[in-house]
């Protein structure tokens, strides 16, 4: 059985930063934003350039798809920027996602356990190889059922590219809203996709101390 998901702290999400001291950032990104400049002119607009903005000593850590919400921890120094990538590849971060799911989920809770790999082809989808595909679990757990729909809590135990995403669509209950994976019945239901980084916690790079951030799910 997976682990249980406790934030017990709770952080309002009224401003996209939610925590800034000379070391680090926490903020609140909003869906429809890249988290770094992509490729061409028209993608330079993204969090880490409009934060550079107040804060140019900011580095990107980690990273939200385009059009997923919700919490992010950014350095402000090489020292923190190194401290807090390796506790991400250490698993010694704690996530916990929201999501919407199409349809009725009788269990309450489970685990994903099937490899991902980008897929060429269908650019930039990302599918489940059981050969060529990288390690990727995800635990997730029931909040509600209703107007034919499933709330989630999701934990990405491994950081895969649109992994919670894609073990959705897998198990057979697609986000609503998502425009690569959904079917249009699922992809019609809402106007955004549904899926949020609701909590996040780790370890202060300088004083070594437990933070914890959470920022409501705006679905």
């Amino acid at each position: 059985m997976p682990a249980p998901l406790l934030f017990p702290r709770f952080t309002p999400a009224s401003h996209v930063v939610l925590y800034v001291d000379d070391v680090l950032l926490v903020v609140n990104k909003p869906a429809r934003l890249l988290s770094v400049p992509g490729l061409g002119p028209d993608k330079q607009d993204c969090l880490i350039a409009r934060l550079q903005l107040d804060f140019p000593d900011t580095r990107i850590v980690h990273r939200l798809d385009y059009d997923t919400s919700g919490l992010l921890v950014l350095g402000r120094n090489a020292d923190s920027h190194r401290e807090l990538s390796r506790q991400f590849q250490d698993r010694e971060v704690d996530k916990q996602y929201i999501a919407l799911a199409f349809g009725y989920i009788a269990e309450t809770a489970g685990e994903i356990d099937l490899p991902l790999r980008y897929d060429p082809p269908t650019k930039p989808r990302q599918v489940v190889d059981m050969v060529n595909g990288q390690h990727a679990l995800t635990r997730w757990k029931v909040l509600s059922r209703q107007n034919g729909h499933t709330r989630l809590a999701l934990e990405p135990y491994t950081g895969r590219t649109h992994q919670l995403r894609v073990h959705m669509q897998a198990l057979g209950y697609p986000l609503l809203g998502d425009a690569l994976y959904a079917p249009e019945e699922a992809r019609s239901a809402d106007s955004r996709l549904c899926l949020h980084a609701e909590a996040l916690a780790f370890t202060h790079p300088v004083h070594g101390g437990r933070l914890q951030f959470r920022a409501p799910a705006p679905f």
